[in-house]
């Protein structure tokens, strides 16, 4: 899987005579992800979704043609079919989200979930993912392992959400979690997008990291 988020590398890194781009391989993600849902793009949802300006979605765009990852028909701008089997695969490990009210295992008032398939031996403490998510802005992270019903901290036995467990019956419904899934909850004072974001980057970067690679 990790190869599919290597793809999206090569999308920022693409060679143009241009400016150094102001975004990265979760806003190629993000926006290819609104492609599917949506059916096609615009550069105004573009700019709206990822919080880009005009010229960093206008680039955005052309990198996203260059790779074939997108192109424009009378729908309007479109995935390719290399741009659908990529997000498709993706999505496949980040198959589910949602956003949940701040509480005991949240350090923000917006805070988002990304659900993260049998990636539970790429977690060592958390730590890692937290950091990344204060790098795409977010005030921080927290990562959870699901197991036998239960949300754990990593490298310990301890239910996460045992005074939480409406939160823990809203993740378990809305995410479908199985043994050895990740959850990732990115936290932001300011706005739930950069929450969503933050935790999308930190999501890429466990499946980069995973061990199985």
């Amino acid at each position: 899987m990790h190869t599919y988020v290597k793809l999206l590398e090569k999308v920022v890194d693409t060679d143009m005579p241009s400016r150094p781009v102001s975004f990265n391989i979760v806003h190629i993600f993000k926006a290819l992800q609104l492609a599917k849902i949506n059916g096609h793009i615009s550069r105004d949802l573009l700019r709206k979704e990822l919080s880009l300006g005009d010229g960093s979605v206008k680039t955005l765009i052309k990198h996203l043609k260059m790779t074939n990852m997108i192109k424009t028909s009378n729908a309007g701008t479109i995935l390719t079919e290399k741009g659908e089997k990529i997000i498709s695969h993706l999505l496949s490990c980040i198959p589910n989200e949602t956003g949940i009210q701040k509480s005991s295992i949240t350090i923000g008032k917006f805070n988002y979930v990304v659900l993260v398939k049998d990636m539970a031996d790429a977690i060592k403490s958390g730590i890692e993912q937290r950091d990344i998510a204060i790098k795409a802005g977010a005030i921080g992270a927290t990562t959870l392992i699901f197991q036998n019903g239960i949300f754990l901290i990593p490298g310990t036995n301890f239910n996460a959400l045992s005074e939480e467990p409406q939160i823990q019956k809203k993740l378990i419904e809305s995410l479908h979690p199985e043994n050895g899934d990740v959850i990732i909850i990115g936290s932001d004072h300011k706005s739930k997008k950069i929450a969503e974001i933050a935790t999308k980057y930190a999501a890429l970067f466990t499946i980069i990291n995973h061990v199985k690679h």
